[in-house]
Order: structure tokens, then C-alpha cells, then sequence
């Protein structure tokens, strides 16, 4: 049991602590409580976030209690990001929704059911202001400016503002209040994940143990999965759309997505890697890693279907034959019947800023009636049965 919940882990502090935790709760006959917390900033859960998630779902498949703490709190005040500047806080609207969302979405991978979802605020809001002061004098600026980011921006004389310096030791005490055993997070929330333990020290509680899981890189294969960077596969995305984005992981991400992102055995995955390391075609291990990712988060049929798509739409060349998505030439906004390629890719493709699609019409990435354009401010006519083909998996017909 304790090698399943070991597997894909990147960090565990202290090293024996899981294991002590689980012979404690055995011998008081009692559930082990699994913090992750999250600020419900951007509300849809990608593949990144299901790596943690499918390790809490190990723990709740095996009797322990998952406790999801929502930050809203934190989220209003705007946490430290892990760059040069703090991230934008949010309204108490905006918490409320994307909170929302993410608990619908978490249904993906665990059972909410069974799962004890708490909201920061409920606490934090109640704090006096001395309170406050009491929190804040159990750790020195000396700990603080041990986090990286912390670290590097005092040292380029970069600013950073009190609230950020208070963000990890908040983050401390919810551990303290739902009296955590174990938070889980990415390997970027180890400090604020210590932060807990000490916290909890300090209060005369038993430690939380910290488990990281890896960061699952992006579909650039630089970056972390992020949606600010949209180089994410979303719990949400349609398996066609699911599909298409794991055939364009580049070739050196595919033992990371099989180690992480799938749900093959343990044995299954040595073979793959095997198979990979061996010559193997890497489109043939892509499908397959496609098709898991699809079963896991839709269902089997799906991903055969998914898969034919794909065949059909990318791996066969004619122009004519490709499924084209039908677009109401009056759902655009045209001046005077005329608009300029990039506007009307920009209209097409709206998860995209207008910048990136020039730069992707420039680049050779756009073709109408099968023809390359790359000047994006030529203006068109807006023409029934117009065909548009925009990046390597958007397809659009004018109607």
C-alpha cells in the first residue's frame, strides 16, 4: 500500500513521515485528513492540477478523509506567484464562482461525495487584528526569505508587498485549524506547505507531513502547466480537443505524460517506456496515452471515436475532407461584409489574443480555401463556404 502512495511522489518531508502517519492512525483507528488547498483564481482544473488530484484519490479510495480548503480568503487579498509580482486579487463574486466551478470539476477525479470541502474565510474573516499580530510574530522575516521567489526578488530589489510576506504563513494556518496530517501540493507549494508544520508545532499539535507531487509540464514542453500560458489540456476539453492536444506534446514529454498523467499499471507503464526507449513510433505511443487520458475523464468509446477523428482530420491530406466546424457568417462582426484575416481569426479562435494570431498567421499557420495567408491584415469578404484552417487542429467553414 505504501509503495502505491509513494509512486510519482516527488517529495515527502520528512522522508519516514508517511509511513509513521499511517501506523499512528491505524493504531488509533482513525482516518488520516489530506489538505489541498487551492485559490479558486482561474476556475477550470487541467491535467496539472489531476496529478495531485489522482494521488488524493488513492488516499480516498483507501478510507482516509480528503479535506479541499478554498481560499476564500486568500484569494481576495492576491497570493505571491511565484514570479516578479503578486497575482491580481480577486472579488468575493468572482471567489464565489470560480469556487463553484472547480468543485463541480473535482468530480472528475474524486468523490466529492465523500469529500470535506471548507472555505478559508470561514476563519480567517474572523480573525481580530491582534490575532493577526499573535500569527505573524510565530515566524521571522529571516524564514520567509527562504522562499525562492521571495529570495530572488529581494535580491534584484524587486518590490514585494507586505501581503505577500503574510500569504504562506494564512496558508500555515488552515493546517492549524482543520488540523491537517498530510497537504498535499505541487512541488512550488513546498514552502507555503511547510509553513504548516510549523504553524501547527507552534500550537502544540502533531505535524503535518508534506507530500509534493512533480509539476506536469505544459504542451510547450518548457513551462508548467498553466492556463495564463494556455498550453493546457483541460479536465473539461472535448475528446476530440483532448486528442489533438496530446498528439502535439513534443516527443520529450511523452514518459512524463505516461507517468503522469494516465492511469495505465505500473507495469504497463515500464512497457511503454520500454517500447519508447526502444524505437517505437512516438504518434503510436502518443494515441495511446490520448486515448487513456479520454477514458479517464469521458469514457471508452470517446476515445475510439477521438482517435478516428484524428485519422480522419490530420493524417489524411486532402483539404476537402477534413470536418469543418459551420460558423453563422452573422454571428461575426464584419464592417461592411469585409474584415481583415487576423480580426477574423482572433473572432474564430477567441482563447487566443490577437498578437499570438498574427504571429501564427505570419509563421505560415493559417490557410483559407486551402490557400497559405500570411499577410494579416489583408481584408476578405465574408463569403459562404469560405474555409478556414487555423493552427493545426482549428477547422471552420462560414455559413
Amino acid at each position: 500500500m505504501i509503495h502505491l502512495l509513494q509512486e510519482n511522489v516527488a517529495i515527502i518531508l520528512p522522508e519516514n513521515g508517511l509511513e509513521e502517519k499511517l501506523t499512528k492512525a491505524k493504531e488509533e483507528n482513525r482516518k488520516l485528513s489530506i489538505k489541498l488547498g487551492f485559490d479558486p483564481t482561474a476556475p477550470d482544473l487541467h491535467l496539472g492540477h489531476a496529478v495531485v488530484l489522482k494521488k488524493l484519490k488513492q488516499f480516498q479510495d483507501l478510507g482516509h478523509q480528503i479535506i479541499i480548503v478554498v481560499g476564500s480568503f486568500t484569494a481576495r487579498i492576491g497570493d505571491p506567484t511565484g514570479k516578479n509580482k503578486a497575482r491580481k486579487p480577486l472579488s468575493a463574486e468572482e471567489v464565489q464562482h470560480n469556487a463553484q466551478t472547480y468543485i463541480n470539476q473535482l468530480s472528475k477525479v474524486i468523490d466529492v461525495q465523500r469529500t470535506k470541502i471548507v472555505f478559508n474565510s470561514d476563519w480567517l474573516d474572523a480573525l481580530g487584528f491582534s490575532e493577526v499580530i499573535q500569527l505573524m510574530s510565530k515566524v521571522t522575516v529571516a524564514q520567509l526569505m527562504h522562499r525562492n521567489d521571495f529570495n530572488k526578488r529581494f535580491t534584484e530589489n524587486t518590490p514585494i508587498a507586505m501581503h505577500e510576506l503574510v500569504y504562506p504563513i494564512l496558508q500555515g494556518f488552515d493546517s492549524v485549524k482543520i488540523e491537517c496530517d498530510i497537504e498535499m501540493g505541487g512541488t512550488d507549494q513546498l514552502f507555503n506547505c511547510t509553513m504548516g508544520r510549523q504553524l501547527q508545532e507552534v500550537h502544540g499539535m502533531p505535524a503535518q507531513i508534506v507530500m509534493c507531487m512533480p509539476l506536469l509540464k505544459g504542451l510547450d514542453g518548457k513551462e508548467k502547466m498553466s492556463k495564463s500560458l494556455n498550453n493546457i489540456i483541460g479536465l473539461t476539453d472535448e475528446p476530440n480537443e483532448m486528442f489533438g492536444k496530446t498528439m502535439s506534446i513534443p516527443d520529450a514529454l511523452i514518459e512524463e505524460f505516461i507517468n503522469l498523467t494516465t492511469d495505465f499499471s505500473v507495469e504497463e507503464k515500464k512497457v511503454l517506456v520500454s517500447k519508447m526507449k526502444e524505437g517505437e513510433n512516438p504518434m503510436n505511443i502518443k494515441k495511446l496515452i490520448a486515448k487513456n487520458i479520454i477514458s479517464q475523464y469521458h469514457d471508452d468509446a470517446s476515445a475510439e471515436n477521438a482517435e478516428q477523428f484524428f485519422i480522419n482530420q490530420f493524417q489524411k491530406k486532402n483539404f476537402e475532407e477534413k470536418v469543418y466546424e459551420p460558423v453563422s457568417i452573422h454571428s461575426l462582426k464584419p464592417i461592411q461584409n469585409k474584415v481583415s484575416v487576423v480580426e477574423l481569426c482572433h473572432q474564430l479562435k477567441n482563447d487566443l489574443s490577437k498578437s499570438a494570431v498574427r504571429r501564427l498567421i505570419e509563421n505560415g499557420g493559417v490557410q483559407i480555401n486551402n490557400i497559405k495567408i500570411t499577410n494579416a491584415d489583408e481584408e476578405m469578404e465574408l463569403t459562404p463556404q469560405t474555409k478556414i484552417k487555423i493552427g493545426k487542429r482549428s477547422f471552420f467553414e462560414l455559413i
